[in-house]
């Protein structure tokens, strides 16, 4: 290997470390204001139903914008996009940390969501524009990128309970401003520029799948307050029903649609999307009622509940970076995605059994790192299989369309979860509870998975024959 190419390699993997630190950042933020969440209600005067749209603020824009945000990508190239991404991150969190108003809260989360919905689609095309065409390099690649998003969601519960404790609430957006610093400092140096496409950005596509998307998020995560049947609830559906229909329809009629339907014709697309969200709508879930068991139930303080995740953040890593991409080139994806979840439902089903009088490492400890393992088994291969389907040039698009899969299952699924969970009157029946509807989640992405993924043969075959 010559000294050029020696230093363009040594260039790729402090590339690809900035696009795993901008995955790790977006999830990171889903995350990190769960511990601040009391202190921010006080200081600013948020009723007890509005606070959660702290969260919500972020997830809505987020899953709602991505779809967008790949297309974008894809138009004016993914280092911009990348580069436009962390500007609204930035600006978004130096606007929910000096708030003073509740709209004020709100209007920053939506914009860091929206900065996240810009930078999640564009680093998946950069990381496959540096190492699409090196495949045991791609397969390294991906691992390290797939490890930083429970990474991420693990530290936001463990960093924020850090800083709430020990600094104030406000640090919890603060935090993203000088790595953000950092990112578009080293943007320039880093990331390759692309070409941009010629093309239109399809408005009225994009209006109406993100409202959609929007209002169906919305819908779902109101739904345990306002009640399944409510006429609330009921009408945020159909609009939400109406307006995708109305995308679908206009992009069939598009000559440049923001999504190209035939997309989804090409093997394994659909089928690793549907993998994505149903492992988001497991995955989430666990992680969150985990959370609330040590704290509400074990009695664990913040800082001591982020510790105990962490055995499960680290084998989680570990088997993503070390294991399961050579599990992945032995056995091949399909495998990996049906036994991943598999094992995700038995580690799942096994939190089920939590005790009101329960013990860390015999209650949560053991099974935890069962339904870690399990994610990382799972979640590369139906990622890269998402990715890797779709034509190149279309990269950007395949990465919103997974990006959304993954965060709207994980909006669904919790949703869904919480709802089981505020039906039970004793608050560890109720975890118990959505535990197991997680482990139906993750079985029924099991068996999806086993009847609807090909293997990497027959969809070569079938690639040839799809038309566009």
């Amino acid at each position: 290997m010559s000294g050029v190419e020696q230093v363009t390699r040594r260039r790729w993997w402090w590339a690809l470390a900035l696009i795993a630190a901008a995955q790790f950042m977006v999830i990171m933020d889903t995350s990190i204001i769960g511990v601040a969440l009391p202190r921010i209600q006080s200081d600013l005067g948020f009723s007890q139903e509005n606070l959660s749209w702290v969260f919500n603020a972020y997830v809505v824009a987020f899953g709602g914008l991505l779809l967008l945000g790949g297309r974008l990508s894809d138009l004016l190239g993914a280092r911009r996009m990348f580069a436009t991404g962390w500007l609204v991150l930035l600006v978004g969190s130096a606007v929910a940390g000096a708030a003073g108003e509740v709209w004020v809260e709100l209007a920053g989360r939506a914009l860091q969501g929206a900065g996240a919905a810009l930078i999640a689609p564009s680093a998946l095309t950069l990381l496959m524009m540096l190492f699409g065409g090196e495949p045991k390099e791609l397969g390294k690649a991906l691992a390290l990128y797939g490890a930083a998003a429970p990474a991420g969601g693990t530290a936001g519960v463990f960093l924020g309970g850090v800083i709430t404790e020990y600094l104030s609430w406000p640090w919890v957006f603060y935090i993203n401003i000088p790595i953000a610093v950092i990112a578009l400092a080293a943007i320039p140096a880093l990331m390759p520029a692309g070409a941009a496409q010629r093309g239109s950005t399809d408005l009225l596509g994009a209006v109406t799948v993100t409202a959609g998307l929007a209002v169906a998020v919305y819908a779902i995560v109101r739904a345990p307050e306002a009640g399944w049947g409510s006429v609330e609830t009921i009408v945020a559906l159909i609009v939400a029903l109406a307006l995708l229909g109305t995308f679908l329809v206009v992009q069939a009629k598009r000559r440049e649609p923001l999504v190209r339907l035939g997309i989804f014709r090409t093997p394994n697309l659909g089928a690793a999307n549907l993998a994505q969200l149903l492992l988001g709508g497991a995955w989430i879930p666990m992680w969150f009622f985990l959370n609330l068991y040590l704290q509400q139930v074990l009695g664990l303080g913040a800082f001591a509940s982020g510790s105990a995740l962490l055995p499960m953040t680290t084998i989680i890593m570990v088997l993503m970076v070390a294991v399961a991409p050579r599990l992945t080139a032995r056995f091949g994806a399909k495998p990996m995605v049906v036994t991943g979840l598999a094992v995700l439902a038995a580690g799942l089903g096994w939190l089920a059994l939590v005790r009101p009088d329960g013990n860390y490492w015999v209650d949560v400890l053991p099974a935890s790192l069962m339904a870690a393992t399990g994610m990382a088994l799972a979640f590369i291969p139906s990622l890269g299989t998402a990715i890797s389907s779709a034509r190149p040039e279309e990269g950007g698009l395949a990465s919103g369309i997974v990006n959304t899969s993954y965060q709207i299952g994980s909006a669904l699924g919790l949703a869904a979860m919480a709802a089981v969970a505020a039906s039970f009157a004793d608050l560890t029946d109720g975890i118990s509870a959505a535990f197991i509807g997680a482990t139906g989640i993750a079985v029924l992405g099991a068996l999806l998975a086993a009847a609807t993924l090909r293997g990497a043969r027959s969809a070569s075959v079938d690639r040839e024959s799809v038309t566009v």
